[in-house]
């Protein structure tokens, strides 16, 4: 077992622009060890499957402890650097988050500008930033080089409060939401992030515009029976995630199974 501090500054390491690291979302101990199995260096929970899992909603339909008691027997069933989806933080203080993830033994988040607690607005972008480096202050004050996911769901909402960008038009929707997307990551960068993530699945161009204007490793979302990894990674991303598709294709091939029993 390595400390926390070498997991994750291993699970940093990882991230390369052009040389995609692929974090498996898991949601349990079984999909964890089935991921880890099947050759893979380090794994992200996602939000999305972990709720699934205890039978709650996504968008912070679970308690931030609920999450931790789901993601310590994660990492206690592994022996590979664990990152962890806490979605727009569940309204905790960045202090809590960083003690209860490593608590938990984990060495990485992903962290939103969608409050679900409040409405599903959209944090504006210095706020958004300023979480980030509350978070990378209390991380650093520990000694743990936690990673940094910073996630914006501008480009997938196309709206939001406050803009890097010039601001959304009279119709509520940003001109250019990758490049508030992008306005908004680089001060997630400067706040002390270590990778990016701007959700959503993009066509190409948009791909290599993203990972060209971003000062750091981004994180693209993959369907694992879809997705073409030799593209994402000529598109120079440095991260790949499943989000919920993992989960959803298992459950569609195991619908296909018990449909021979009915």
């Amino acid at each position: 077992m390595t400390s926390l501090a070498e997991r994750a500054a291993t699970l940093k390491s990882l991230h390369r622009k052009g040389d995609p690291v692929v974090l498996p979302t898991v949601w349990d101990a079984w999909s964890a060890r089935s991921a880890v199995a099947a050759g893979f260096a380090a794994l992200t929970i996602g939000s999305h499957p972990l709720a699934d899992s205890i039978g709650r909603p996504d968008g912070e339909g679970m308690t931030f402890d609920e999450a931790m008691t789901r993601v310590a027997q994660i990492t206690d069933a592994v022996d590979a650097p664990v990152s962890v989806d806490i979605e727009s933080g569940y309204g905790q203080p960045a202090e809590r988050l960083i003690n209860g993830l490593l608590d938990a033994g984990a060495v990485g988040l992903n962290i939103e500008d969608t409050v679900h607690s409040e409405g599903g607005r959209l944090r504006s972008p210095e706020e958004h930033a300023s979480l980030v480096a509350a978070l990378r202050a209390v991380a650093d004050e520990i000694g743990v080089p936690v990673v940094i996911n910073a996630r914006t769901d501008v480009i997938i909402k196309h709206a939001g409060a406050g803009s890097a960008a010039g601001g959304p038009n009279e119709s509520g929707e940003f001109d250019d939401p990758v490049g508030e997307a992008i306005s908004r990551l680089r001060l997630c960068a400067d706040a002390g992030a270590d990778s990016l993530y701007p959700v959503g699945f993009h066509d190409d161009a948009t791909q290599r515009r993203l990972t060209d204007e971003l000062p750091l490793p981004v994180n693209a979302i993959a369907h694992p029976a879809t997705s073409d990894l030799a593209a994402l990674t000529a598109a120079g991303v440095g991260r790949i995630s499943f989000g919920p598709l993992l989960q959803a294709a298992l459950a569609e091939r195991a619908a296909e199974l018990l449909a021979r029993w009915r």
